[in-house]
């Protein structure tokens, strides 16, 4: 088995948990989430603990990956993922206006990003971005699509980034 999948889920009381056929349902304070699961993989619940198991042995990885699905679920419709983005350049800057991020990140023109229904975005200071959801995929991917609108480059550093990221800068070519 899995080393990941050894491990029991923790399921908080104010979390509601379902299986229907192949179908996971996770509803919490924040939001309802759902996968569909692979046959071969059972999900047992006993003291409010999840165990995955699998009794063939191909599927052995897959198992562990069901788990940390529904780890990310539990943990998204409890506490919730939260994603920080810091602008980084002269004249950078954000702002949410609506239902959409305007960013002015040296382009001609200021850029719009459409925020999802299900996401939060927030913009605490005209440098930060903080981006926060209930599912950690989505919350991952706006963050990488704001993130790819302008990109550190590796001279100056000039771009957006994560909030924990180092950028590594090259020497400039010398005469």
């Amino acid at each position: 088995m899995s080393k990941v999948a050894r491990k029991p889920v923790v399921v908080p009381e104010n979390i509601k948990f379902s299986i229907n056929l192949n179908e996971v349902q996770v509803e919490g304070p924040l939001g309802k989430l759902s996968f569909i699961k692979n046959d071969k993989i059972t999900i047992t619940e006993k003291d409010g603990e999840l165990s995955v198991n699998t009794k063939d042995e191909s599927f052995k990885p897959l198992s562990g990956t069901t788990r940390a699905l529904l780890y990310n679920m539990i943990h998204g419709v409890s506490k919730g993922w939260i994603k920080k983005l810091k602008l980084v350049g002269v004249g950078y800057r954000a702002k949410t206006q609506g239902k959409s991020l305007e960013l002015v990140v040296g382009y001609s023109h200021p850029v719009n990003y459409p925020i999802p229904d299900d996401l939060k975005i927030e913009t605490p200071s005209q440098t930060e971005i903080v981006i926060s959801g209930a599912d950690r995929q989505k919350v991952g991917q706006a963050a990488a699509e704001i993130r790819s609108i302008r990109s550190p480059e590796p001279y100056k550093g000039k771009g957006i980034r994560y909030e924990d990221e180092h950028i590594v800068k090259k020497e400039a070519k010398k005469k």
